[in-house]
């Protein structure tokens, strides 16, 4: 015997299932910690990718000011970085990623939000024409602000870059 179902029941049954499992595992909930990369696992996506970095001390140990490291970086901060290379067409080399030695805070570098990206006239000009001027910082960065709402903060001698969401 088959059972006739109204579109409006079948819609609302099929949102209770969303809202049951589906929805809730597809979308991270207010205050739930980012997902992280290991070192490795980060290298990877941006190799993969065509993104460079370097170290002043030629290391990747977060604990230890003078490497490049990431890890612990967040899956997004990632995908930011990557997004960004591909709309961009620039050459993009990282500088920092979550080694101590920067400011801290929430949306830091220790805590995976947060990249140096080195001056290029290709970055800069990318950065300057497409995102939006959104005021100076307290020391003096020009802040520009991207579609998705990341900010890259022009520092003297790189892109101080906060992914605060992803691109995706």
């Amino acid at each position: 015997m088959s059972r006739i179902v109204s579109r409006p029941a079948a819609l609302a049954a099929s949102a209770a299932l969303l809202a049951g499992g589906l929805l809730a595992a597809a979308v991270p909930t207010a205050g739930a910690a980012p997902a992280k990369y290991s070192q490795a696992a980060a290298e990877q996506q941006l190799k993969r990718a065509g993104v460079g970095w370097v170290s002043s001390g030629g290391c990747s140990n977060r604990n230890n000011s003078r490497c490049t490291s990431f890890e612990q970086i967040n899956k997004t901060t990632v995908s930011g970085v990557v997004d960004f290379k591909k709309a961009s067409k620039c050459a993009v080399t990282l500088t920092a990623g979550t080694e101590k030695g920067h400011a801290s805070g929430t949306y830091s570098h220790w805590n995976g939000y947060k990249v140096d990206i080195k001056l290029t006239s290709c970055v800069d000009s990318y950065i300057t024409h497409k995102f939006r001027y959104v005021g100076t910082r307290g020391d003096g960065a020009k802040q520009y602000k991207s579609p998705s709402g990341n900010i890259y903060a022009r520092e003297g001698s790189h892109w101080d870059v906060t992914y605060y969401r992803g691109t995706r």
